[in-house]
């Protein structure tokens, strides 16, 4: 089985965001960077899974600058076999897309990974837009895939409920909570990542189909209001005369 995973990278959830240029770049300076978490946690493990029980090899591919190196390389320590980053800056979700379809396409991949979505945009948009651009059939927000064969059992999430899919190769696939547990790279893993191949490609002539405008964060929270719990009448008025929810 050849599996593609498609990771990016994601500012730390702990990090501050702030802004320059008039609010129309992100910030960098301080800034730690991760794997994006369901990419990591989910895709990618999932991915090792299939090729523990199938065999097979685990790909990583990343569009980006060398600065993404490290969480490639972090990939290589969970287990992928081998990686390819697509030296690009890239502008949009579709930009991402449009470059890994140009790699991957002719490249034979029976099962193609991606998180469900990336922590920093959270377009779910990506994953979509590959699987456009390969020709493959897209299961989204999977929970659980069990694999016979050729053929994939998928739990996904839809709104109100799960929904049970049956897909054969070559498809894509989004991976969400549940889909695989975190696993955490070991020093054997560590020190055998530095040896796994990371091939570093040119982009391909494709540009980016939107723009970034401008940033704005989000209004500061308000502050509280406490109300005695012994003095229910309070809550009631300010409900209705501040709140005005009833």
């Amino acid at each position: 089985m050849k599996v593609l995973v498609c990771i990016s990278q994601t500012p730390d959830t702990t990090a501050k965001i702030a802004f320059t240029d008039g609010n129309t770049q992100f910030n960098k300076d301080g800034v730690t960077y991760i794997m994006n978490p369901t990419d990591e946690w989910y895709a990618l493990v999932r991915a090792i899974e299939v090729k523990e029980q199938a065999g097979g090899s685990v790909t990583v591919v990343n569009v980006g600058t060398a600065d993404n190196d490290p969480i490639i390389r972090k990939a290589l320590a969970i287990g992928a076999d081998d990686a390819v980053r697509i030296d690009c800056d890239p502008k949009d979700a579709y930009e991402v897309a449009a470059q890994i379809a140009e790699y991957a396409k002719a490249e034979g991949f029976d099962i193609v990974f991606t998180g469900k979505e990336t922590i920093d945009y959270n377009g779910f948009t990506v994953g979509g837009m590959l699987a456009e651009l390969m020709d493959l059939p897209y299961i989204s927000m999977a929970t659980h895939m069990s694999l016979e064969g050729n053929t994939a059992t998928i739990d996904r999430e839809i709104e109100g409920g799960q929904e049970k899919a049956q897909v054969d190769t070559p498809f894509l696939i989004s991976a969400n909570k549940g889909l695989a547990e975190q696993r955490i790279p070991n020093m054997r893993g560590i020190m055998m990542s530095k040896r796994k191949p990371l091939k570093v490609v040119a982009a391909a002539d494709i540009a980016a189909l939107s723009t970034i405008s401008s940033y704005e964060l989000p209004p500061q929270r308000s502050s509280v209001t406490l109300v005695d719990p012994e003095n229910p009448a309070e809550l009631i008025r300010l409900l209705h005369e501040e709140a005005k929810v009833i």
